[in-house]
Formats: C-alpha cells, structure tokens, sequence
C-alpha cells in the first residue's frame, strides 16, 4: 500500500445566508480529528474544543471575537468540511477564516514527501501509516505560540495548559458563548504581573508576557516576521527574548511557524515518546536526541507530531478511521 495525496485547490461553497457557511474539499487524505488533537494536545483544553465530531474556538474575525465550528463530513479519502462561523459571510471575512483554517488544520500542506520517506522506513512506515490523513497543525499566531511555551516551561503539559485556560478566560474577549478568544497582546499589555501571578504564572513567566505583549502591542516587536527568516536566524532571534531559552525558541519553530524539521530535543515527553518508540535503554538528552533523529531531517517535526499521535492512541483518546467515516450523511439526509 502507498501514500497519495491528490493535488486539487480547495472548493469552497457558499450558502446564501447572513451568517457565514462554508463548505470546504481539502485535498485528501484529511482527518480533522487527528489534526485537532495534535494542536488541542489534552483533554482540558478549552481554547481548541472536540467533542468527537465538532472543533470549536473563537477567532478574531473583523475586531471582533466569533465563534467557529468545523464538521468533517467526508471520509479521509473523500474529506469534506462544513464550516460556520457566526459572522456575516463578506468577502472580506470569507478570506479571514479560510486564512485561519488554512493555518490551524494544515489545509494546504503537502505531506507527501514525509510519507514517501516512511516508505523506505520500515520503522517509520509503522508509526506514521495508522495517522494517515493528519496535516501538520499550527497555532493561529506565533505570539500564541510563544505565550503556550512560556507557559509550559518546566511544568507539564497538563499545568501549563490549565494556565493558558485560565488566562483566556480572564483576558480573553467573550463571543457571548461559554468560550473565549485567545488574548491579544494589546490584552495583556497593561496586565499586573501580579494578577498574573494569581492565576498561577510564576513571577518570570508573568514579566516575559506581560514584556512580550508590551513590545507588540507598541510596534516595538513584530514576531511574524519571523516568517521571513531561516530556522537557524529565526531561533536566534527568538532566543533574545526575555525568558525564552532552546526549548521554548523550538516549540515557537515548530508550533508558531511551522517549522516541520524541528523537534524541539529539550521537550522531556518528546524524549519519552522517543525512548519507548525505539525501546532506548534510557531517555535521551537533548543531543542524543538530535543524533538519532538527524536521518529523517527535513521532516523531524513532523516526526515528534506522529510520536504525540502514537500516545494518543495509546491513551484512547483516537477515533478509527472508520468512526470518521460514519460521519458521512446518509442518501437524501
């Protein structure tokens, strides 16, 4: 069996409505419920909502925070999405969520080369082919990635999660449902590091985005223009942030900007998922990690991605690709 990916544009299907309906082909395979778990990555988080069948966040669309929803109706080999977004359809906001869409499900990446390297792997063939259909995820902006890094810095997964949660629910705008934006920087600019420290930040992580959100919100730092530099240049710069070290310059390559031939080797649960995938005596540190991984550059993000999905499963928190079929309607539904 071989890996395909069809090469085809997105068709997006407008509903004639005053609310925003969307119906979208990503090129398969797509799943969406893999590609969501890897960007909401536990249970608990509340800004990337799955409840088995539906996404939910709210986005910014025109100023104002909206809430989205995304259904894969389609099979991953014949994926189709309907999208609803509760502003009205211009084109002007038609173009803000497919641009969001775009970068949080991966809609326009091209895995292809990724799974024909896993063909030539034995070993690699085995983790990637069960996730068939998954697209890389981002996060909708390299300050929210940076402000998840900060926050899961030398804490679990779980913790710094249930931070970001608590930030967005104090700072982040109400779309009038039980959900909330993202902050924006101009949000957290003029926040008391001490109320953030109330939610539980450390008074450093609370400085560095506070100092963070400051520096933006003035003009005085503009972190997508990161987009325009090389890996190597890109982490320099992030690393002269206050507060951002290797693991968290990393986590913003790979999550902020999409940078799929970073594994951020510091990340202690990607070492774990490393160590029992290769059955490794011990866990490796940050440079045995890069040693063993170097052989599947340029696509070792993509690999610690499919390593994330494989606990996944392991915890049962994956649907079959059958249960993603069963989405499809029936005849005359």
């Amino acid at each position: 069996m071989s890996y395909e990916i069809q090469h085809q544009y997105m068709v997006i299907y407008l509903e004639r409505d005053r609310a925003m309906n969307l119906t979208l082909k990503p090129p398969p395979p797509f799943r969406l419920d893999l590609t969501v778990w890897v960007l909401r990555r536990v249970p608990i988080n509340a800004m990337d909502s799955w409840d088995g069948r539906t996404y939910r966040r709210v986005i910014w669309i025109d100023g104002t925070a909206e809430p989205l929803e995304v259904v894969q109706i389609g099979p991953p080999e014949q994926p189709v999405l309907r999208v609803s977004a509760g502003s009205r359809a211009s084109a002007k906001n038609r173009a803000a969520v497919m641009a969001f869409l775009d970068r949080v499900l991966g809609l326009h990446l091209d895995v292809a080369p990724f799974y024909h390297l896993a063909l030539q792997d034995k070993r690699l063939d085995s983790l990637v082919r069960p996730y068939i259909g998954f697209r890389p995820p981002r996060l909708p902006s390299v300050f929210e990635a940076l402000l998840n890094g900060v926050a899961c810095q030398q804490l679990s997964l779980h913790v710094g999660i249930h931070l970001l949660n608590r930030l967005c629910a104090s700072y982040g705008r109400n779309s009038g449902g039980a959900h909330h934006a993202f902050p924006l920087p101009e949000d957290l600019a003029n926040a008391p590091p001490e109320d953030l420290k109330r939610l539980g930040f450390s008074g450093a992580k609370a400085k560095t985005i506070v100092g963070a959100s400051r520096a933006i919100a003035s003009g005085k730092l503009n972190l997508e223009s990161l987009s325009r530099l090389d890996d190597a240049s890109a982490f320099a710069q992030l690393q002269e942030l206050h507060g951002v070290g290797r693991w968290t310059a990393q986590y913003v390559l790979l999550r902020g900007l999409g940078r799929l031939d970073v594994f951020p080797g510091d990340d202690v649960g990607g070492q774990n998922k490393l160590q029992r995938w290769l059955r490794l005596k011990e866990r490796p540190d940050h440079d045995r990690v890069n040693r063993i991984i170097r052989h599947w550059s340029p696509y070792r993000g993509l690999l610690y991605f499919h390593l994330l999905l494989d606990e996944l499963s392991r915890r049962g928190l994956l649907t079959s690709p059958d249960a993603v079929s069963s989405h499809v309607p029936a005849r005359g539904s």
